[in-house]
């Protein structure tokens, strides 16, 4: 009897050790999404594949020749987060991690959508973003990192081992979107389609392919929001929030909220509107439709005594191959011109490709961190520099060119700021 209770002793007092290192396996402020026994908050969409527990991880399976890909999607939803888990192919096929994603109906399922983190047997462009189901291949550009370095590439691809276990990291922080292939910083990209969504699994369709993944843990760190300058007031109408017009006879809200300006040739003095604060590190957008004239969006920029007024950067509005691209303009500071520097980045071949024409809608972004600046155009990059000689700060706006007959519509005029939180996980290598 001695024995046995010696024995059952030990047991007991070696149970807490066990429990212990478990719950290590999730680092701090982290939360496991896969419980390593089912499949408990997680939903199957899209394709035929089929996901089950094998061993403590999840795997999914293609079905041969069946249509569409699969995703295996968490219930919950995240905005800003770090994600890590651990994967590997167990049969060759194409694969990835969809973040930030949604879904639609399409015939009697549903379609997918959003970022993927994308995951190949040899590595081969593992951790790349490509858009499933939305921008993926449109004009021909496959991937949303269209200014990653081939040498980060090379460092990230050579470290993947094939047939084992990979370490996979994704971080999305306001329009930062970062990626790692086993401790390889991959992407460093801003881009701001959606900002928030679920996390999936996928089993891309075809002939093979097979997939584990384990160790599936997630930091949520909450989610951040657009500001935006054109809100409805009391009495139901809009009118502009942390802004104010110049010229503002030339300018009017509509019912819809879409704000309206019209502009004489016969008037040399910029209408514009620009906000009462100065932003440094953000990302601001504007969708917008003209015409005639030349317009803007400006950021970063000064208040001066000149007819434009402003002083800084403009991300191009002018209805042609010059759209997002990046002029610095001049300005007049007591009674002295100083002068801009005209075009600093153009992409009028990708432009022409991107851009909705005969009087459509089109949303331009800039996102400006420290001196890297980002523009998009629809939500495609068409310039991604860093400009040592930038303004770091300054006011945002919107132009209407003097001397020019124009006719503008702005709507969803809106900024996210990148706070100094948000900046200490952006600065993650």
């Amino acid at each position: 009897m001695r024995k046995l209770f010696v024995a059952a002793m030990m047991i007991a007092l070696m149970m807490p050790c066990v429990l212990t290192a478990s719950a290590a396996d999730v680092e701090d402020g982290f939360t496991s999404l896969f419980n390593g026994n089912d499949l408990s908050g997680w939903v199957k969409r899209g394709g035929s594949a089929e996901y089950e527990v094998e061993d403590g991880s999840i795997v999914g399976k293609c079905i041969p020749n069946t249509p569409g890909n699969t995703f295996l999607c968490s219930e919950k939803e995240f905005g800003n987060f770090v994600l890590k888990l651990q994967y590997k192919f167990i049969e060759d096929g194409n694969s990835g991690v969809q973040f930030r994603s949604a879904a639609r109906p399409e015939g009697d399922g549903e379609r997918v959508y959003g970022y993927q983190y994308e995951m190949r047997p040899g590595g081969n462009a593992t951790g790349r973003i490509y858009d499933e189901g939305r921008r993926g291949h449109k004009f021909g550009i496959v991937w949303l990192d269209a200014y990653t370095p081939q040498d980060r590439l090379d460092a990230a691809q050579a470290s993947c081992k094939k047939g084992e276990w990979n370490d996979v990291e994704i971080q999305c922080v306001g329009p930062s979107i970062k990626t790692w292939l086993n401790g390889k910083l991959v992407v460093d990209m801003f881009d701001s389609f959606t900002m928030k969504g679920f996390i999936g699994l996928q089993i891309h369709s075809g002939k093979s392919g097979s997939v584990a993944w384990k160790n599936i843990r997630v930091k949520d760190l909450g989610e951040s929001k657009w500001e935006s300058f054109f809100v409805k007031g009391d009495d139901g109408n809009y009118q502009l929030a942390d802004a104010k017009f110049v010229l503002p006879e030339e300018w009017s809200f509509t019912e819809e909220g879409v704000l309206h300006g019209v502009h004489p040739k016969s008037q040399r003095k910029d209408g514009l509107v620009i906000s009462n604060k100065n932003y440094d590190n953000f990302i601001a957008r504007v969708t917008y439709r003209m015409h005639g004239g030349n317009s803007a969006l400006y950021f970063r920029a000064e208040e001066t005594s000149a007819p434009w007024v402003l002083r800084g950067f403009q991300n191009e509005i002018a209805n042609n191959g010059k759209d997002s691209a990046l002029w610095h303009t001049a300005g007049i500071v007591d009674g002295k011109t100083i002068p801009g520097r005209g075009w600093v980045v153009k992409n009028e071949e990708l432009v022409e490709k991107v851009r909705n024409k005969d009087d459509q809608w089109n949303t331009t972004c800039t996102a400006a961190y420290g001196d890297r600046l980002v523009q998009t155009l629809n939500g495609f990059c068409t310039s991604d520099i860093v400009d040592e000689a930038c303004e770091k700060t300054g006011k945002l706006g919107l132009q209407m060119h003097g001397g020019t007959d124009c006719e503008m519509f702005f709507k969803d005029f809106e900024v996210m700021p990148i706070t100094e939180d948000m900046m200490k996980l952006i600065e993650r290598n």
